[in-house]
């Protein structure tokens, strides 16, 4: 049955008499009314209220000496390297915003996920307007970067692959296909945008470019809840539609996350050039294996390279405590109303 068609749910449709036990992830029948009084999956409303907690906006970050940096301080590779990291990002989260909308929320059918759908797409929206601030700080040619993945076929042939999962959803909306799609979730923010953002922690290692690393902390923290999102639906639907686990279908997921790890493994290679302090190629496949591993052992899929984290202080860098002195400015920032890890769900 996995090859079954998944209906849009009804913006409108009065003639429901769901009730909550009865509610599904997908192929529910809602009245579309959010009844938030009534709950079924409680992990998802707890995540609603995290994710509002986490509310902020890009111009509360200083990005005036990451314009000094960018200009003075940067080798030719590091900011060639800034520049095709950054252009991923924005690639990214732009894909994400119209995915999360028009792509997956429409099948969705469960009121409380709706709610941390439409969020986690304004948040994705937000991170494209951080990088709109992170370029228009730094660069005195912004179409360059927001043309990079026109004129760059590395990053051209990274996009499209990234984006086949989602538009063959489009194309053929199945069960399969949408659940496909949230294993596709957990690549992309879980593979893709870690690695991403380890290279601007880099960077910021070295003491260049903190602004960007800073706003980079702020995307990355919402992210840690988009992935727990996707990782507690695909957790759910083992239990609501177990038909739909079968071993042909973890085969295709397994091997959907070895070809996501070559991808990435090539796109570090060619952000750093070998050429980058503190990232080896060694080091980056290694970082990347061990994300795709985490990643797998959460959704139940056994690990596939038993690696270590081999730079753990990245984790340090993205990490937001309470009253701890901010990393990059002579100041205390409160920031535990939106800490939160994996294990907290």
């Amino acid at each position: 049955m996995d090859n079954h068609v998944v209906e849009r749910k009804k913006i409108y449709n009065p003639n429901s008499t769901e009730g909550v036990n009865d509610r599904k992830i997908f192929g529910g029948n809602p009245t579309s009314m959010f009844d938030l009084n009534k709950i079924k999956y409680q992990w998802a409303y707890n995540l609603w209220k995290l994710m509002l907690a986490n509310t902020w906006f890009p111009e509360e970050v200083n990005m005036n000496p990451d314009k000094r940096d960018y200009n003075g301080g940067l080798t030719p590779q590091e900011k060639l390297g800034y520049d095709r990291a950054l252009a991923q990002l924005i690639f990214m989260d732009s894909l994400q915003t119209n995915n999360l909308i028009d792509n997956v929320n429409p099948y969705i059918t469960s009121p409380e996920i709706n709610l941390i759908l439409v969020r986690q797409a304004y948040e994705e929206a937000l991170h494209s307007q951080s990088y709109a601030v992170m370029v228009e700080s730094i660069s005195a040619n912004t179409d360059e970067i927001y043309d990079m993945w026109r004129t760059d076929m590395q990053l051209r042939s990274k996009n499209d692959h990234i984006a086949n999962v989602y538009l063959e959803l489009a194309k053929n909306p199945t069960e399969r296909n949408l659940l496909k799609a949230m294993f596709a979730n957990q690549i992309l923010e879980g593979i893709y945008f870690y690695s991403g953002f380890s290279y601007f922690y880099t960077l910021a290692r070295s003491g260049k470019m903190l602004g960007s690393a800073q706003m980079i902390r702020f995307i990355q923290r919402d992210e840690v809840t988009h992935l727990v999102l996707f990782q507690n639906m695909i957790n759910a639907l083992k239990n609501e539609r177990s038909d739909l686990f079968t071993k042909n279908l973890e085969e295709e997921v397994v091997e959907m996350f070895r070809k996501a790890v070559e991808v990435e493994s090539a796109w570090g290679d060619y952000i750093t050039q070998g050429q980058i302090l503190g990232l080896t190629s060694e080091i980056i496949h290694q970082y990347i294996q061990y994300l795709a591993d985490d990643r797998l052992s959460r959704v139940g899929i056994s690990k596939l390279y038993n690696v270590a984290h081999p730079i753990k202080w990245v984790d340090q860098f993205a990490s937001f405590n309470e009253q701890k002195t901010n990393f990059f400015e002579a100041k205390v920032t409160n920031y535990a109303k939106g800490s939160v890890n994996f294990d907290d769900f």
